[in-house]
């Protein structure tokens, strides 16, 4: 990379990282998975920084990158557990309104639907911008966001939590 191409990469990184950040943090659900894969996104990128012509535009480019690492990851990496010796605690009255659950929430819709998600109403793009950043149709994109804000819905509604509360009842 040439000097100035290295420098224009460098501001583009110090403006934008925490914005992918985030975005990642929403595709993926977890803050190291999420650090993971806009290093791994910005790496792409700085490879083909000197090919891309309006270096003030990238910030679509990196997201699109992001959304399709991320992608590429759960194909990989479809199970994941984490074995722990403790269980964990029971969840009081003031966590059913915690942030954590709704990206737990996200965390259960696959992974396109999870990036539409994310796409049109956290980084609230057109339905042509996020079919353009996921290469898919419009259509899809509608029916992807319809389908999951409706599990959403059910995941994130009072009335289930009073039937997990139920079954959690002794």
């Amino acid at each position: 990379m040439a000097m100035e191409s290295e420098a224009g990469f460098a501001d583009f990184v110090g403006q934008w990282s925490p914005a992918l950040l985030r975005v990642a943090f929403l595709l993926t659900g977890d803050r190291g998975m999420a650090e993971d894969l806009l290093q791994t996104a910005l790496l792409k990128t700085s490879r083909r920084w000197s090919r891309i012509a309006d270096h003030d535009a990238a910030y679509p480019y990196v997201r699109r990158v992001l959304v399709t690492t991320y992608a590429s990851w759960r194909r990989r990496h479809r199970v994941s557990e984490v074995l722990t010796d403790r269980l964990p605690e029971q969840a009081t009255a003031d966590d059913v309104t915690a942030p954590g659950r709704a990206v737990a929430a996200l965390d259960g819709l696959p992974p396109r639907m999870r990036a539409v998600i994310v796409l049109r109403y956290y980084e609230d793009l057109s339905e042509a911008d996020t079919a353009a950043a996921l290469g898919c149709s419009p259509g899809s994109v509608k029916s992807q966001a319809s389908r999951g804000l409706a599990r959403l819905r059910i995941e994130l509604s009072p009335a289930t939590d009073l039937v997990r509360h139920r079954e959690d009842a002794p």
